[in-house]
């Protein structure tokens, strides 16, 4: 595993101030999504701290790509990487019932409306029948692996159907809250994070490799005592994150 650290290494406190994330290179599609100027306010106000230019180049997204947004919530990400993948690209938009009724749908649907996103396929599906094609070249995790275990999501059978969508040589991106050592998912439904170690294991179990492990959104000083929603605290988007890239191996692997 390759450990990947940025040329100037943020906490996510410090995040929002960085200029680097404004520079806007021709070449990288995806800072040219994050400057697109049609994104929404709402979006911009939480650039700052999500860095979506890096966690996206992490992952290796490129042009014609054909991505899953698992559990994509309101769309923050589907939307950048909408004009990222460009129009010979697809992005599959896929959420539960649960976010949905929540907090999801009516966001999303103003979102996509009129068309305004049109490489984009809204998936409101359960695990089981899913609805993904085969063959993606991408799909990404973000914040919600923490929610399965109260939502009695079967983790195993999830990574599995992940892992079987994916191409060989595809790329699982998963970032969520750092739960302390030894808490395992079990702080899910109360703080709203899991134990790093854990989402590790379970998906090596499913076959992925991981790859590398980006800091760009460790805090140290993030005590992981908090639920991310508490109201004394600066919100979700200021706690220690792990940033992990898994990927599904170009060969299968060897039966012992």
């Amino acid at each position: 595993m390759r450990l990947w650290i940025p040329a100037l290494l943020l906490t996510a406190a410090g995040a929002a101030a960085s200029p680097l994330l404004w520079e806007s290179n021709v070449d990288d599609p995806v800072a040219a999504a994050v400057a697109h100027p049609d994104r929404l306010a709402s979006d911009l106000a939480r650039d700052g701290n999500r860095q979506p230019i890096r966690v996206l180049d992490f992952f290796d997204i490129k042009r014609g790509m054909r991505v899953a947004d698992l559990m994509a919530g309101d769309g923050y990400y589907t939307e950048i990487l909408s004009r990222a993948v460009g129009a010979e690209g697809k992005v599959y938009c896929q959420n539960t019932e649960i976010p949905l009724r929540v907090f999801a749908d009516k966001p999303l649907t103003a979102r996509l409306a009129d068309n305004r996103l049109p490489n984009v396929v809204r998936l409101d599906t359960e695990f089981d029948a899913v609805g993904l094609p085969e063959g993606l070249d991408a799909a990404i995790l973000v914040r919600f692996y923490h929610d399965f275990e109260w939502q009695e999501v079967d983790r195993a059978a999830f990574n599995k159907m992940v892992f079987a969508h994916l191409k060989p040589g595809g790329v699982f991106g998963v970032v969520d809250h750092h739960a302390k050592e030894g808490a395992g998912i079990s702080e899910g439904k109360r703080l709203h994070r899991v134990e790093a170690s854990l989402v590790q294991k379970e998906l090596e179990a499913a076959g992925f490799v991981l790859e590398a492990e980006s800091y760009l959104l460790t805090d140290a000083e993030d005590t992981m005592d908090w639920s991310i929603f508490a109201p004394d605290r600066a919100g979700r988007d200021t706690t220690s994150r792990f940033v992990y890239l898994f990927r599904k191996p170009l060969e299968p692997a060897e039966e012992d």
